[in-house]
């Protein structure tokens, strides 16, 4: 027993082993938990902006604008503003974001800037405008337009107004030679005097041909685009259109194809534009 004593006694030492902080620690989960979350929301973005319209999103931005109550009156005090509040429609500063809708600017309208009732005067025209596009193309059932004749119609609601597009093909074409009306162009410049009565906008004539062959000498394009928008113009007023309906008459040429191809037939075309009205 006395030889045990001598025995060193046997010492375990446990090292702790302290692993790595793991790429600092794991910091970089939430600066890429982040990232992933805004492109979430810019991707998201875009298919809203891709897949709503433009009243759509009007209604979107409407819905963020913070509102503050405007007064247009003095605050009645007598302190450094005089009586006027801040919030006062003359006082407020300008940022060429346009006018109160109580009391419109001129120099605001010409920012671009519409007050609430310009705004509805705009939508209400729009509105006339569909209409008329619709009874046009019967597309809500009812068409005033017979079949053979809706096939050269193309209507288009734009800022400038109601486009009325009148195209010729290759089986009925719009004129004969040069600027003689056929009865197809007769019968649909009475169809644009009926919708005229629905939009009593004014009216503008554009005049459009194909383009001919570089080979001619002079390129007649301008003289026939003219001479068939005149003519255009003579038959709307046979069929007891006001003259002072009409703006303007416009020759374009072969400047504005509506196909890729510029001697293709369905550039030769006459535009009848109802005009948006604008207010003084």
């Amino acid at each position: 027993m006395s030889g045990d004593n001598k025995v060193a006694p046997v010492i375990i030492k446990r090292k702790k082993v302290v692993s790595g902080d793991g790429h600092h620690g794991g910091a970089w989960k939430v600066a890429y938990a982040d990232f992933v979350t805004a492109m979430m929301a810019f991707f998201l973005l875009m298919w809203l902006l891709n897949a709503t319209t433009e009243k759509q999103r009007k209604g979107i931005a409407d819905y963020f604008s913070p509102t503050v109550a405007l007064a247009r009156v003095s605050g009645g005090g007598d302190g450094p503003l005089g009586g006027d509040s801040v919030f006062a429609e003359n006082v407020l500063p300008r940022m060429g974001t346009g006018s109160t809708s109580l009391r419109p600017m001129a120099d605001n309208r010409e920012k671009g800037s519409f007050s609430k009732g310009e705004s509805s005067d705009q939508d209400t025209q729009t509105e006339v405008f569909e209409q008329a596009e619709d009874m046009l193309m019967g597309r809500g059932g009812e068409s005033m337009v017979a079949d053979e004749l809706m096939k050269h119609i193309f209507t288009e609601v734009t800022d400038e107004g109601l486009v009325v597009e009148l195209f010729e093909t290759q089986e009925a074409p719009l004129f004969k030679g040069e600027a003689e009306p056929t009865q197809l162009l007769r019968d649909l410049a009475i169809v644009l005097v009926r919708a005229a009565q629905i939009v009593t906008n004014p009216i503008a004539i554009e005049g459009h041909t194909a383009a001919y062959p570089v080979v001619l000498a002079k390129n007649p394009s301008w003289d026939v685009s003219g001479m068939r928008a005149t003519a255009f113009r003579e038959l709307l007023f046979k069929a007891n259109l006001p003259e002072q309906r009409v703006q303007r008459v416009t020759s374009h040429a072969d400047r504005e194809p509506r196909e890729a191809n510029t001697m293709d037939l369905r550039n030769s075309r006459i535009e009848v534009v109802f005009l948006r009205r604008q207010l003084e």
